[in-house]
This record gives C-alpha cells, sequence and structure tokens, in this order.
C-alpha cells in the first residue's frame, strides 16, 4: 500500500468522528429549535397554577396568566406576604394559600420596605400625591413621570397625580394598587398589581390585614 494510501486510511477514523458529530450536532440543534418552536407557538397550551389550561393567545397578560385566585369559597382572616426576591404576593385566608399574584415592587433607590405591616387605608380611586405629569388645563399630557415640588410645571400646566386604583396602604405613602408590571421593580415603593388581582385583593381584604413584606 501507498504511503498515501495508508495516511488516508489512518484518517479515516477521525473523519468519520468529526462527521459523526457534526450529524449529532446537527441533529441536536433541529430538536433545540423544534422545542422552542413549540414554544412560541400560539396553539401551545400550558398548565395554570390553578388548574386551568392557558395558550400564548389568552388576552390576559403574562402577570395574569402567572396569578391565580382560590379564595372565594375559604373562610377566616386574611393575610399577605410579598416576597421581593419572587416578585410575587401570596395570600393567604386562615393561614391557607389562596391566591398569588405577580407584583412589581420599589426598584433601585425606591426600594420597597421590608417588614411587617397592617392594611391602614383603602381607597378604590387613588392619586398620587408624590409623582405624576403636567398637564394643561383640558387635561392633555404635557411633561410626564415628574416629580411634585421638585419639578417646575410650565407656564398654564398643573399637577396630575398618578392614578392608583384599587389602593391599599400598608405603609407611609406605600401602598398595593393597579399598576404597570414590567417583570422587574420598577415602583416608586408600592407594589403594583395586574388590575384582576388588586380588584380582587381590595374586596377581600378588611383594614388590619397583616402585610409582611420579604426581601
Amino acid at each position: 500500500m501507498s504511503r498515501k494510501c495508508s495516511a488516508m486510511v489512518q484518517a479515516s477514523p477521525r473523519a468519520i468522528i468529526k462527521s459523526l458529530v457534526l450529524v449529532l450536532s446537527t441533529l441536536l440543534f433541529a430538536a433545540c429549535a423544534s422545542y422552542d418552536g413549540r414554544l412560541n407557538s400560539s396553539t401551545t397550551q400550558y398548565l395554570g397554577t390553578d388548574g386551568s389550561i392557558v395558550t400564548r393567545t389568552s388576552t390576559a397578560s403574562l402577570s395574569e396568566r402567572a396569578s391565580y385566585w382560590a379564595g372565594d369559597s375559604v373562610s377566616g382572616p386574611a393575610s399577605i406576604v410579598i416576597k421581593l426576591s419572587d416578585q410575587k404576593l401570596y395570600y393567604y385566608k386562615a393561614g391557607k394559600l389562596v391566591g398569588i399574584s405577580a407584583v412589581s415592587t420599589g426598584r433601585e433607590g425606591h426600594d420597597s420596605p421590608v417588614g411587617k405591616f397592617k392594611v391602614q387605608l383603602k381607597e378604590k380611586e387613588h392619586a398620587s400625591n408624590l409623582y405624576g405629569d403636567f398637564v394643561d388645563a383640558n387635561g392633555t399630557l404635557v411633561v410626564k413621570n415628574v416629580t411634585f415640588k421638585v419639578d417646575k410645571a410650565p407656564p398654564g400646566t398643573h399637577f396630575q397625580g398618578s392614578s392608583m386604583p384599587w389602593f391599599m396602604q400598608f405603609a407611609p405613602g406605600v401602598g398595593m394598587h393597579t399598576g404597570f408590571l414590567p417583570g422587574v421593580p420598577d415602583s416608586h415603593g408600592c407594589i403594583r398589581l395586574p388590575d384582576k388581582m388588586a380588584r380582587i385583593f381590595f374586596a377581600t381584604t378588611p383594614i388590619g390585614t397583616p402585610v409582611i413584606v420579604e426581601k
């Protein structure tokens, strides 16, 4: 056998191994792509935490699909635990977990207070007296996201506090209310909730309900 043929024979096992690796890598990539495709498919169904079936075509927001309530038929004193690291609120009745909600808590520099509190105040329609927008006489937005008595109002405008529907205050200037949930801490210290969950909690929670906020 010639040296050239001998070299080809010796190289064949390596070539075969490389070919197999290439084939396996291609198959693995294809499988992953198929898996990701299923995750992103509008027809894929998911089992919710309450046992219901949801799909990506649901009109509910991601935060609402990550929340559930099963407390209407459960009696007993209410209590609330908010875990900042989870960005979740856990609702209990008589010590039994009956609801979970996604939340958005205070961002860096505006951290939500940690500790033991109680619901002090409930207002269906509440507006911030510190954060909001400058609007003109017709209510048209002129400058958004301002701080009252810090930012100067343009001539012909006035301060309009940010809307905080279904507000339940548990610490000075801090409460739970309907708000935008971007999936990360984003508020000025309040606990933002999906509107559906804020309405449920507002209707269910009496003044004096214990609220524990944990890191």
